[in-house]
């Protein structure tokens, strides 16, 4: 439990609700792997986005939304943000920046509202991504989520 005796999931229904953005958070195994979870899910590996916090030198964040089988190109992303440096935070600085543990982040119902980066590979489907915390996932529709957080579509990954 955090924020009040809310927990991640509440945080997340109650962020998506207050966008109007229309999320489905389903319960799942525990998986180990970005693949293991796809297989429980029953979908591919690129129909999972990852949310990641990733820091710029002046301590301030941003989300990156990354489906699976991709990684963060690092030329790309500073160019589009116009920084020579970022890097992802350890665990405890991505808990302090989102209120979320690693594996459950999603800019939904963060502690603080960073922008967010969509890759230019995720619009036009349904993504299951985290749900805030452990144990749950959550399915959207990711041009619903881009236009909730007027988030920047950009070609900011690399095939894995």
């Amino acid at each position: 439990m955090t924020d009040g005796g809310l927990t991640g999931a509440d945080r997340v229904r109650a962020d998506a609700s207050a966008r109007g953005l229309d999320v489905e958070i389903i319960v799942r195994p525990p998986a180990r792997s970005l693949e293991e979870a796809a297989e429980l899910l029953g979908i591919t590996p690129g129909e999972i986005v990852k949310s990641l916090v990733v820091k710029r030198s002046d301590d301030t964040y941003v989300f990156a939304l990354v489906p699976g089988g991709r990684k963060i190109s690092w030329p790309k992303l500073r160019g589009l943000l116009g920084v020579n440096k970022l890097q992802l935070p350890d665990a405890s600085l991505a808990l302090a920046a989102t209120g979320y543990e690693r594996g459950t982040i999603t800019p939904l119902g963060s502690t603080n509202a960073w922008p967010v980066v969509v890759d230019a590979t995720i619009p036009g489907r349904r993504v299951s991504m985290g749900a805030g915390e452990h144990g749950r996932s959550l399915w959207v529709d990711a041009d619903d989520l881009i236009r909730a957080f007027d988030a920047t579509v950009a070609d900011i990954t690399d095939p894995e």
